[in-house]
């Protein structure tokens, strides 16, 4: 019996003993289907990571790509315009009077626009009767209007007096500007940015109707865009008539007869020698790329003179965005060729 007993309770102690390690096993596998869990996890995040990462930088690519063909197009609108300039059929001749042409480039769709730069009111000769009329294109009140039209003339008499509400050395310095008055012509567009009370959302908006090219106080009517006619205080309507009736004669090849729309507004068209010529570029995937550049253009019969170069580069910038698409609905009444050619 005791033998019994004894067996019967050796018995039960290693069923008792054996009992924790039947439990262990599923404990090791949980722990390894666990890991198992976070390492199939951590490939997953990797995984995403990298087609994320692959995906963006083919977009950066994509985008390259796409702005270099829109830059290329652009490029080769203003070699097409100042082709153009130069044909020797006056008929098929480009104008310089704000209308718009527009061509197919490969997959790519150009806006050229020339405009003379007689047709714009130079901020050196103009006067202040026109320099106020300019300003008013300006959303701001007429205090600081007249104050930007003082400054200007300010900045480029040869004088330090005091126009009203001008400013001077002393008007700059109490300002905090480290500069005072050049008291000589602008250089350039951007220096009017450095008139007391200018800023660049302002120079954005007079930038299209003004020019220091001119050297003329009197804007040649027939050489202005309809913004600057209309920045001059010319009826909108008679304006648009105008408008009309130069591009009827680019698109007839006709040349255009001045025609008197009203007092001191006698509506003609023509050629200028110093241009801006505007090259937007659009393509189908929605790259696009603007480039602006004035040029003089020397125009000799049968070719340059002296061996010259019949275009010579004045300013050239590509702009980054543009307030004024050529591509705007406003601007496709100005289209002298809305179907693009090749």
């Amino acid at each position: 019996m005791l033998t019994n007993n004894s067996g019967g309770r050796c018995g039960d102690l290693m069923a008792l003993r054996m009992r924790p390690l039947a439990f262990a096993m599923p404990r090791h596998q949980g722990f390894a289907l666990v890991l198992v869990l976070w390492v199939l996890s951590l490939l997953m995040i990797m995984a995403a990571s990298f087609s994320l990462t692959m995906r963006r930088e083919t977009g950066v690519i994509a985008g390259l790509t796409g702005g270099a063909q829109a830059l290329a197009a652009a490029e080769s609108g203003i070699a097409m315009a100042q082709m153009m300039l130069m044909n020797p059929d006056p008929a098929k001749r480009w104008h310089t009077d704000g209308n718009i042409y527009q061509i197919q480039f490969l997959n790519a769709l150009v806006r050229i626009r020339l405009q003379s730069e007689t047709g714009k009111i130079d901020v050196n000769n103009a006067n202040q009767v026109q320099l106020q009329q300019l300003m008013a294109q300006v959303p701001i009140d007429e205090e600081k209007q007249t104050a930007l039209v003082s400054a200007i003339m300010d900045w480029r008499d040869p004088d330090d007096l005091v126009n009203i509400e001008g400013a001077e050395k002393k008007e700059y310095k109490e300002a905090g500007k480290l500069y005072q008055p050049r008291n000589k012509p602008f250089q350039s567009l951007e220096e009017l940015q450095m008139v007391l009370g200018m800023d660049e959302t302002i120079l954005k908006q007079l930038e299209p109707l003004v020019t220091i090219y001119s050297g003329q106080p009197q804007v040649d009517l027939a050489q202005a865009s309809r913004e600057v006619m209309l920045a001059l205080g010319l009826d909108a309507a008679l304006v648009e008539q105008c408008m009309e009736l130069r591009r009827q004669s680019a698109i007839t090849g006709l040349p255009m007869q001045p025609v008197s729309l009203g007092p001191g507004f006698n509506c003609g068209s023509g050629q200028g020698n110093i241009i801006e010529i505007i090259a937007e570029s659009q393509l189908e995937n929605g790259s696009g790329a603007i480039i602006k550049t004035i040029v003089t253009y020397n125009q000799v019969v049968g070719g340059t003179a002296g061996g010259a170069l019949p275009f010579q580069t004045l300013s050239w910038k590509r702009e980054e965005r543009a307030d004024t698409s050529l591509f705007s609905e406003d601007k496709d009444s100005l289209l002298v060729t809305p179907n693009a050619k090749s």
